[in-house]
């Protein structure tokens, strides 16, 4: 991302976390979110919230000692070693960034066509989905640069978007329609809301893939990850309250595809509706930019090479330039199979077990690198009720989503096993 002269400072690598969380999902699947909980909301963001700062837990501390932009990974094979379950995992991590590209693609479709007066139906979601997916892989391939100081102003102009919306949607919120639900079936919606809306949060991740490239690592990465998440769930949890607060739920799951700007027309008219449509765009375009050129690159070189890079460099794909067309199609064919929500409990799964087995790693490594055992035991388990959670959700109401999640984690453990067949690979520190 930087230079090896120039680091990543400690507000630069907040940006680059609270720019992809909120790129993620706050625009794209806010309406899932609405379908889902009701006006529980904000209740299932704080809760979700809650989820990611057990895996934080175990990040920082691992993080501040293993200094390796390849990540969870690095956590995992200092943890389990070299082994099958190692390398599926690596390459979940890459197809995690993968459905990722597909759920941006999705949420970019959603804000564009009614900002263009464009009828949203199949043909033009996926006409726009094709279209945005390769004019970033056209534009990667020829080598584009991202750098850290970039990204923080873009941040910028998202976070001061959402804070207009924030301050003036407070002055006229409806107070009864913030009010939480009771009952079992609404406690279950904001369940099953909190594990889906878990991806919001996993953007703090990519602080440990620039831990190479950070100034004084062992410090800023655990800095950066509570300040991002302490943020990012600030901003969540008052945009929802502002959305619920000021559009009725049903309304807000009418407009799925683009229910954050449909909420800013009560509070600023038209000129709401084209602000935070505008914002959307740009805020979802610089996180799938992000995403296909930076963590899905070092990613795919992991996957497939089994090396873990020095440095994070974003200028070439590594030896493997092929990774970019194969990432960016597999993206593209996620978009075009599943709905948004199917691609979000999809990502969330992928997430999950990854977050599970780097868990188990600091559990492992806790008399090496510090922890309270206790502790990670508990947020262990929390996470293995998350993932029941989502697949008996996805099998409850997203059925495709559900295999499209069995067919990723078995695929990853076949290829990975042709890998260590064929090629006998083993992954090198």
């Amino acid at each position: 991302m930087e230079s090896k002269n120039k680091k990543i400072g400690l507000w630069e690598a907040v940006a680059m976390a609270v720019g992809t969380m909120i790129g993620a999902s706050i625009f794209s699947i806010f309406g899932v979110g609405a379908k889902i909980a009701g006006n529980n909301l904000p209740e299932a963001f704080i809760l979700s919230g809650l989820f990611a700062l057990l895996v934080a837990y175990s990040y920082s501390k691992l993080g501040s000692k293993i200094i390796s932009n390849a990540g969870p990974i690095a956590f995992i094979l200092e943890g389990i070693g070299d082994n099958l379950v190692t390398g599926a995992l690596s390459i979940l991590m890459w197809l995690s960034y993968v459905v990722s590209i597909s759920l941006f693609a999705k949420g970019f479709a959603g804000y564009f066509l009614p900002l263009a007066h464009i009828k949203i139906s199949a043909l033009s979601m996926g006409l726009t989905e094709v279209v945005l997916i390769t004019l970033f892989t056209a534009i990667n391939s020829f080598g584009s640069k991202a750098v850290g100081k970039s990204e923080f102003y873009i941040v910028i102009v998202k976070l001061s978007i959402l804070g207009i919306f924030i301050l003036l949607g407070f002055l006229i919120i409806n107070p009864g329609y913030i009010v939480p639900s009771a009952g079992s079936a609404k406690l279950q919606g904001t369940l099953s809301a909190a594990v889906v809306f878990f991806l919001s949060y996993m953007g703090f991740g990519l602080i440990t893939n620039a831990s190479e490239n950070m100034e004084k690592p062992e410090k800023n990465v655990p800095r950066a990850i509570f300040i991002s998440i302490a943020v990012v769930m600030f901003v969540y949890v008052a945009v929802s309250l502002v959305a619920i607060g000021n559009l009725p739920i049903p309304d807000l799951i009418k407009a799925e595809e683009n229910a954050l700007a449909v909420a800013a027309k009560p509070i600023l008219g038209s000129f709401g509706f084209v602000l935070i449509s505008v914002g959307a765009l740009f805020s979802i375009s610089s996180a799938l930019n992000a995403t296909l050129y930076g963590g899905a690159n070092i990613a795919y070189s992991l996957a497939k090479d089994g090396e873990l890079p020095d440095i994070f460099e974003r200028k070439v794909w590594f030896k493997s330039p092929e990774g970019l067309y194969i990432t960016a199609a597999l993206g593209l064919f996620f978009a075009l199979s599943f709905n948004i929500g199917s691609i979000a409990t999809i990502t969330s799964s992928i997430y999950t077990i990854i977050y599970i087995f780097v868990l188990t790693s600091h559990y492992r490594l806790a008399d090496k690198y510090g922890g309270n055992k206790g502790f990670i035991l508990f947020s262990i388990i929390i996470l293995l009720v998350v993932f029941i959670a989502l697949l008996h959700y996805q099998w409850q109401t997203q059925i495709n989503a559900f295999y499209g999640t069995l067919l990723t984690l078995i695929g990853a453990l076949i290829v990975e096993y042709l890998y260590r067949l064929i090629k006998k690979r083993e992954f090198k520190n």
